[in-house]
């Protein structure tokens, strides 16, 4: 079976990003056919859309989503770019699950002096303090007021805590659920309210509640003793940059914002940014775009080249190619994927 693949490079090294992991997918014989949209920011100024009226329409008749990144600050505010095309497509496709592996490939030295941690963190990716919930009155002025309200819904919240519980079930067996519920005493006592009713159905499942600064504080320290961990929106966004950082930057950073039901396509997208600084300067690491393409093929189904993929980045990384941040060139990282692919395939 071929699966169609919707690819939206977006905004600054987004778009190289993308074309490496579109030819890496295709060198390692995965059974797909993309089809590219230029929905970005320059877009937004041509057009007033940061995609087409009916664009969620268009994608939903694809299997997945490849997104590079979105965001211009000095073209568009994020704000606009942002809920003009990200966060609309995780609402609309229900993609609640956003997950994020941190690890050290072969040959790429973080800044701890800690080897051997596999996290996978899971952020809440459709409600919680991101929901958009809010207003401000009286602009401009003495008595401007600005609220925002995070919105925290049992199903929501059940069914994140649900996927976590089930994907340290697959793992090691070891779940923390962050949250801040001796400062927010409404929504993070609900969650840990949650996480204490749902932990006797997963009697396999060690669960731990910390609070977000504790569980910082662990990342740093002893990042060996977490498997999965679980947070709400806001949380999950701030872990999981700190996940990135100690597993040698964003340039690793893959991700997957998934809908676990498949009612709508997932989908798949480094976390870097569109680091407009060193756009079209050739120097974006895209192993993270790369390695977000393979987390799409297994959630395919396509195991095999998936694989396949994860051992020419390790194969490649582990010889010091793609871990000094700027010092090779997008095109000679892709380039050494691809030799690896192509010996792996003589073999």
């Amino acid at each position: 079976m071929t699966h169609r693949i919707a690819a939206i490079p977006g905004d600054g090294i987004g778009t190289a990003v993308t074309e490496a992991a579109m030819q890496v997918t295709l060198a390692a014989g995965a059974a797909v056919e993309f089809t590219t949209f230029p929905w970005s920011c320059d877009h937004y100024l041509q057009t007033g859309r940061m995609m087409p009226e009916d664009g969620l329409d268009t994608l939903r008749g694809f299997d997945a989503i490849l997104l590079g990144a979105v965001g211009w600050p000095e073209k568009v505010a994020d704000a606009v770019s942002l809920h003009g095309l990200l966060l609309p497509i995780r609402k609309a496709f229900v993609q609640y699950a956003n997950i994020r592996p941190h690890r050290l490939l072969p040959g790429v030295k973080g800044p701890l002096r800690k080897e051997g941690f596999d996290i996978l963190c899971i952020r809440e990716n459709t409600e919680g303090e991101y929901c958009g919930a809010g207003g401000r009155v009286h602009q401009g002025t003495a008595d401007e007021v600005a609220v925002e309200t995070a919105i925290f819904t049992r199903k929501g919240v059940e069914r994140i805590l649900r996927f976590g519980f089930q994907q340290a079930r697959a793992r090691r067996g070891r779940l923390a659920s962050v949250t801040k519920s001796n400062a927010q005493r409404f929504s993070m006592v609900f969650w840990d309210e949650v996480t204490a009713r749902l932990a006797p159905e997963y009697p396999d499942v060690e669960v731990t509640s910390y609070h977000v600064d504790a569980l910082c504080a662990r990342m740093v320290m002893a990042p060996e003793t977490l498997d999965v961990i679980v947070a709400s929106n806001l949380f999950g966004d701030i872990l999981t940059d700190l996940g990135a950082a100690i597993q040698g930057g964003l340039g690793y950073a893959a991700s997957a914002n998934l809908n676990p039901d498949r009612s709508a396509p997932s989908m798949f997208e480094p976390v870097h940014g569109s680091a407009p600084d060193i756009a079209h300067r050739g120097i974006a690491n895209p192993i993270a775009a790369i390695w977000s393409a393979a987390m799409m093929l297994d959630h395919l189904g396509q195991t095999a080249p998936a694989a396949r993929i994860m051992a020419a980045i390790s194969s490649v990384t582990a010889r010091g190619v793609g871990t000094v941040p700027g010092r090779e060139r997008t095109e000679t990282i892709t380039a050494a994927i691809l030799a690896a692919l192509q010996q792996d395939s003589a073999r």
